[in-house]
């Protein structure tokens, strides 16, 4: 069965303009492929200026789309005009980072709820409000309909963000960084609600986060970007136990963890601050600040995305000996 969704060389570039007479090209998402399963989840981590949520907003056709194509249950999707996309929008929904600006503070949580309805004539509201709110756990439904955001707490709110995307029973939901604004003890709970729903619903999420640790419970697959460009991808469990890219290596070594002793353990960081998208390295974009560099190759060939075992994938030259081979060949004959 083909994938739900497939992203294929998805590139999103913006003209950031310096100076009055010269415009930078800021390279956002530059050449991402990626497919999503059926009530599959697959997470996308990396650093803050990677892309991720670029790249999410890339798959709801709500950025730009430079170059590359984006299919949608076999439909390619990628140019039709928004006002053909009807059909998609009711498809594929969102639950967004922040849920204290993400709902209208002056409409009650009803009238959040029967927004999309009403945009999309469906008649049945009072039914799909309740359901909706059932299924977020906000019940009984009479106590939070005619609540207003104010009057909730964050995850409470939260829940109504995700009750505002299951309305419209979907198929693909992005979820932008769904728990990073919500205290610790909601965290758990919004994330065993999506789960829970992901399994009983079969619906596909694109989940966005820093967070490695959401990442490894909620994730089938993990995407690591780096620079708007997927660095490693495999099954979570692989990724953050066994990483091959040095920057996922970096990210994991990030994470703070406390000895015995509660003391920090002494953990490499990786140098410097990832490098402006509109002044991307030529070569591996990561080999200004990789402790695995190896000149001559890494500052002239940038790697491609391989199959380096069954399932999993990196972008490194550490493997993939043809590349190595060819880069070698190539630094060789400039030198000449």
């Amino acid at each position: 069965m083909p994938p739900l969704l497939s992203l294929d060389g998805i590139k999103v570039h913006f003209s950031s303009r310096k100076m009055l007479f010269r415009a930078d090209t800021v390279r956002a998402v530059d050449g991402v492929t990626l497919s999503l399963d059926r009530g599959e989840t697959v997470s996308i981590v990396g650093e803050s200026g990677s892309g991720k949520t670029t790249l999410g907003r890339a798959s709801l056709r709500l950025a730009p789309i430079t170059e590359g194509t984006v299919v949608f249950d076999g439909d390619d999707i990628t140019r039709i005009p928004d006002g053909k996309l009807r059909w998609f929008r009711r498809r594929a929904q969102a639950v967004f980072q922040d849920p204290y600006s993400s709902i209208d503070p002056f409409m009650d949580v009803r009238q959040v709820l029967e927004e999309p309805l009403l945009i999309h004539d469906i008649q049945d509201r009072a039914d799909r409000v309740q359901q909706a709110l059932e299924e977020v756990r906000l019940a009984p439904a009479g106590e939070f309909s005619g609540k207003f955001p104010h009057m909730l707490s964050g995850g409470q709110r939260q829940r109504v963000g995700i009750a505002r995307a299951l309305i419209m029973q979907p198929d693909y939901i992005l979820a932008d960084e769904p728990v990073s604004m919500i205290d610790a003890s909601s965290r758990t709970e919004i994330l065993y609600l999506m789960r829970e729903l992901q399994e009983r619903l079969g619906i596909a999420f694109l989940y966005i986060t820093h967070d490695i640790a959401t990442a490894r419970y909620f994730s089938d697959r993990i995407a690591v970007l780096y620079l708007g460009r997927v660095a490693e991808q495999g099954p979570p469990g692989e990724v953050l136990d066994e990483p091959m890219h040095p920057y996922t290596v970096a990210l994991i070594e990030a994470v703070p963890e406390a000895d015995p002793d509660n003391r920090l353990r002494d953990r490499p960081t990786v140098p410097g601050e990832p490098p402006n998208p509109s002044n991307v390295p030529t070569g591996c974009r990561f080999h200004p600040r990789c402790p695995e560099f190896m000149a001559g190759l890494c500052d002239v060939v940038e790697p491609e995305l391989v199959e380096a075992r069954p399932g999993r994938f990196v972008a490194c030259h550490l493997f993939s000996p043809a590349t190595h081979t060819n880069g070698a060949e190539s630094a060789q004959s400039a030198e000449e």
